[in-house]
Formats: C-alpha cells, structure tokens, sequence
C-alpha cells in the first residue's frame, strides 16, 4: 500500500496551529476523521494517546508519527500536517516537530502498518523531502510531494 493512497486532501493541513504535543495530537485525530473511516473516534484518540504514553513517537528531524491500532476503524486511517510553529514532542533528537503523520491501523492488519510505518519514516528521513513539504502551500501540493516521491522510489 502506498502512502498516498491512504492520504487525501482532506486529511492534510498546511500551516495547522497548536499549542503543544496534546493538542497536535488531538487535532491530527479530528484531521483524520474526515476520511469518514472512524466507527468511534474516541477509541481511536485513546489508542493513539495509550501508544504515545508508551514512548514518544517523536522521531527526530522534525518528524513525528502518533500511531495506533484498532479495530473501531473501516481502513487505514491517516492524516498530515506541515505545523505553522514547530512544538515540543519529547523527540528522540530533542529537535521540536514540525511535521505530524498520524496513522491507524486494523489490530488485524498489524503487518500492513508495519510496512506503512516504515516506508513513512524512510522517505521523511530524506532532507529534501521535508525541505518540500516545508515549502508546500496546499494539501494538494503535499499530495503530489508524496505521490512523486513514491513513484521516483517505486514505494
């Protein structure tokens, strides 16, 4: 599965604004719910916060991935934003965030988000990559960003 084929216009923000790592989070949550694909967004809010509690997914170079799983979802359920400020996030690097990509997987399909996670993180590792998300202006510039660069990657 390909990343962006689990991200539309819909679910990506440009510019958002928020306060803190709390707040980040709960509005990707509220992002990612207008794929319609949420049976129950607070148990999939509570999943997401259950798995940030564990260790932060803060991954460093500005980058975070809150993610979960549960089967109160119809598919993948993903969104992401390019943040208006950068925020703490308890990174690994310490550096803060300036770019969130929630997803939230199926407890039934753990290998398809294990397979999502890491193609997330391999093509956000790349500097020119976020270089150009950073310079985005529309949620439909960043789509095409991650469309390009899955097809010059064949992801």
């Amino acid at each position: 599965m390909k990343i962006s084929e689990i991200l539309n216009e819909k679910v990506i923000s440009c510019g958002l604004e928020c306060r803190d790592k709390e707040d980040a989070i709960n509005k990707m949550i509220d992002l990612a719910s207008l794929s319609g694909n949420m049976l129950d967004k607070e148990i999939v809010r509570k999943c997401v916060f259950d798995r940030e509690n564990l260790v932060s997914t803060g991954v460093g170079k500005g980058f975070a991935i809150p993610h979960g799983k549960t089967d109160k979802i119809k598919d993948i359920v993903a969104a992401f934003a390019v943040l208006k400020d950068p925020i703490d996030f308890d990174s690994i690097d310490l550096e803060p965030v300036k770019f969130i990509f929630l997803i939230v997987g199926k407890e039934s399909l753990l290998n398809a988000h294990i397979k999502l996670l890491s193609r997330i993180s391999r093509i956000m590792n790349k500097d020119e990559f976020r270089d150009k998300l950073e310079e985005s202006k529309t949620p439909a510039d960043i789509l095409k960003i991650f469309k390009e660069e899955e097809h010059e990657n064949q992801e």
